[in-house]
């Protein structure tokens, strides 16, 4: 079992930044990769970023590529996303998640998740 515990999101204006974070804790040995989604009223979980938890490569949905940066610390199991020029369209629900068995970018490669941290960007 793998817990994630999600935290700092928060009402930002537009234009503005925003970092969230994401400590796991249990069987974190057995993670390969670690992820943000994110989710809004109506749509359907998207994926945002990723990061390999042995080699620390990166992955990035396009439409926050440039603008987001996820990065993670195994000391502390953590994992960060940092989030530049906010736009109105990037309030959701960010969920951190866990893949402990295969690599991806879609919501079932991922095991464990978290309970969500809102951010919401004012225009």
């Amino acid at each position: 079992q793998v817990q994630l515990v999600e935290s700092g999101g928060q009402l930002v204006q537009a234009g503005g930044s925003l970092s969230v974070s994401c400590v796991a804790s249990g069987r974190t040995f057995n993670i390969l990769r670690m992820a943000w989604f994110r989710q809004s009223p109506g749509k359907e979980r998207e994926f945002v970023a990723a990061v390999s938890w042995g080699t620390s490569s990166t992955y990035y949905a396009d439409s926050v590529k440039g603008r987001f940066t996820i990065s993670k610390d195994n000391a502390k199991n953590t994992v960060y996303l940092q989030m530049n020029s906010l736009k109105p369209e990037d309030t959701a629900v960010y969920y951190c998640a866990a893949a402990l068995t295969r690599v991806g970018v879609q919501p079932f490669d991922y095991n464990y998740w978290g309970q969500g941290t809102q951010v919401t960007v004012s225009s």
